[in-house]
């Protein structure tokens, strides 16, 4: 019971620190999209390579070290680099409303994804939904002028890269350590080429922002250490409900605090978003609870003779 009450404590903090993230990176102006990703990815490295130095968990980094394994690790990273690049390019070009639609109909993507890639077979329920979804993405590329890319593109970057680490299974920790790794020299020769040109805002802004820029390894690193933490304690179904914590609240803080416009055909179009994401939960739930009756009431077999 301790370790189920400590698995949701550990998603509900996972998702509040993400669904926060627009309060940091406006921190991080004037620095760019780029420049903080690269910042991103170098102290992340450092901070995760540190993590598993202190644990000694080197062998089972070593592991994951074969070609084939590295390949797709590979995948991830450059796949995870974009995902990371067009959220704060979003949220610094004040379109932080259009980056918590990405992540609303991420779970209608990745459904999608499954079908495409996978073959997998979708319920009624869940056509349904993706349907709502689709409609919802038409309504708002009329309101906004322009298919929302912003939106698409972090939905569907996150997409493959879940499908990507779905098949790895590699632990949080190692996996970050890899991918970041794998990425940290092209970074650091970004931050090199930007502090030999003048270009580089590290250091030369203040104090505080410096630290910031040091923090985002420990920002990007802890959120995902504690959803490992609660996805081996709690059901996924639980985890399922309690992600629409973090896109709510980049929605509340594009329209609260940065004060972002939502005109009727804009929340017209989140509407359906959330009616999809209301279908598609509920059938979700209505299939579990189904599994697990059907789990209750099945037989137990009767213990097969040994011949002892």
């Amino acid at each position: 019971m301790a370790a189920h009450r400590a698995g949701y404590v550990y998603a509900v903090s996972a998702y509040l620190l993400w669904g926060l993230f627009p309060l940091y990176w406006r921190l991080l102006l004037p620095s760019t999209a780029v420049e903080i990703l690269a910042h991103r990815i170098v102290w992340s490295a450092v901070f995760v390579f540190g993590i598993i130095a202190v644990l000694r968990s080197w062998r089972t980094l070593r592991t994951l070290l074969r070609p084939r394994t590295l390949l797709r690790i590979s995948l991830a990273a450059v796949l995870i680099a974009f995902n990371w690049g067009i959220y704060i390019y979003g949220v610094n070009a004040e379109r932080v409303v259009e980056t918590s639609l990405g992540y609303f109909i991420n779970p209608l993507v990745t459904v999608l994804l499954g079908v495409l890639v996978l073959r997998e077979r979708l319920r009624a329920a869940q056509w349904v939904a993706i349907g709502f979804g689709a409609v919802a993405v038409g309504v708002l590329t009329v309101d906004y002028g322009h298919i929302p890319v912003v939106a698409l593109a972090l939905a569907g970057t996150f997409g493959l890269y879940g499908l990507v680490k779905k098949r790895l299974q590699v632990p949080a920790a190692q996996g970050l350590a890899l991918e970041s790794g794998l990425l940290v020299l092209p970074a650091a020769g970004y931050l090199a080429a930007l502090a030999l040109t003048g270009r580089s805002t590290f250091g030369t802004v203040s104090g505080a922002h410096t630290a910031l820029l040091l923090a985002s390894g420990v920002v990007t690193a802890v959120p995902l250490l504690l959803f490992a933490g609660a996805a081996n304690r709690i059901p996924l179904t639980a985890i399922g409900l309690i992600q629409y914590l973090a896109p709510t609240l980049q929605f509340a803080c594009g329209v609260l605090i940065f004060h972002e416009p939502m005109p009727p055909a804009r929340l017209l179009g989140f509407g359906l978003v959330w009616l999809a994401l209301a279908i598609f939960t509920g059938d979700g739930i209505r299939r579990v609870r189904a599994g697990a009756r059907a789990t209750r009431t099945t037989p137990t077999p009767a213990p097969v003779p040994t011949g002892r």
